[in-house]
């Protein structure tokens, strides 16, 4: 009987589409990461148990550093004209005489650690070269003159009718009166309830919560 010859397929497989899908796939990380900003200043926070998420949007954050100097920052990345009303507000209150160049660039300026006196060089510069400006810091130790009180005020009236979040990420090593007078400046806003920011610490064996957690999860 003649033998039946059976035809020899190539094994090699063509990789293109996979090449195509792999660099689709990561220009979509690409495109739909969001890196997080700059920050004025390093802050070791303390740790805690409670992983509630920090939210990204409609928040007012109050930055305290190792040498107890405040900064001030708004988080809001889907409504850029809470910035313009900010410092319009601040600008028209405090009578600073900012161009609007300066007031545009506020949108720009991740962190304000400044008296208002220095408020329109620090706007002057560009964001990208703002970390070159040693900040001093928000003036809040003089009960009379904590210039806080006004920052909160502005973001309160930007963003009235909304639900604002407050939150205050102090470094390990401040010190209580520069955390009272921040804590201060919201209440003469009326503001009473605020979020202290810290990194995420594993639960305590036989603590309380850990206990508790034992029990919930059986």
């Amino acid at each position: 009987m003649p033998s039946v010859k059976i035809p020899r397929k190539s094994t090699d497989t063509d990789m293109t589409p996979f090449v195509d899908i792999a660099f689709l796939i990561l220009s979509f990380f690409i495109m739909a990461t969001k890196f997080k900003p700059p920050e004025p200043v390093e802050i070791t926070t303390p740790g805690s148990v409670l992983s509630q998420k920090l939210p990204e949007n409609n928040a007012v954050m109050v930055i305290i550093d190792s040498s107890n100097k405040v900064y001030f920052t708004v988080l809001s990345d889907k409504d850029k004209s809470k910035f313009d009303a900010i410092i319009e507000n601040i600008n028209t209150t405090r009578n600073l005489g900012l161009t609007p160049a300066e007031k545009a660039n506020y949108r720009q300026t991740f962190a304000v650690g400044v008296p208002f006196g220095n408020l329109k060089q620090l706007l002057a510069t560009p964001a990208d070269q703002q970390k070159s400006i040693k900040q001093p810091g928000i003036p809040v130790m003089d009960s009379a003159n904590n210039e806080l009180v006004w920052w909160i005020a502005a973001a309160k009236s930007a963003f009235a009718g909304e639900s604002l979040n407050y939150l205050i990420k102090g470094d390990g090593h401040s010190k209580y009166p520069a955390f009272e007078a921040v804590v201060s400046a919201l209440k003469r806003n009326d503001e009473f309830k605020y979020n202290l920011v810290t990194a995420l610490d594993d639960i305590p064996s036989n603590s309380e919560l850990d206990l508790y957690n034992r029990r919930v999860t059986k």
